[in-house]
């Protein structure tokens, strides 16, 4: 399984704003996690600046982007996908052992 990494570069009033469109985002976020493209995300910092969303599909992290209610509303300023060479751990796509 080949990993992805969606990143989310955040609006300044993403805080302020995201409460209106949070339940429609977590409800598209699950349902990619339900059918095992999204593995994992979730914001990054305190208070948030960015976020993190790990996909097993890259077609998948875009489609899920461009379908985001945060994207489109504007809380996102930025977003990018980008591949993730994992050689460590249990799920590791291209496990490396010394």
């Amino acid at each position: 399984m080949a990993h992805f990494i969606l990143t989310y570069d955040l609006a300044p009033d993403y805080l302020e704003r995201r409460g209106q469109f949070r339940g429609e985002h977590l409800a598209l976020a699950w349902e990619a996690a339900d059918q095992g493209a999204l593995l994992l995300g979730g914001a990054v910092g305190d208070p948030p600046e960015s976020a993190l969303l790990l996909f097993s599909d890259k077609a998948a992290a875009e489609a899920f982007a461009k379908s985001d209610p945060y994207v489109a509303q504007g809380l996102v300023q930025e977003w990018r996908v980008r591949p993730w060479t994992t050689v460590v751990g249990k799920h590791a796509a291209t496990p490396v052992r010394p």
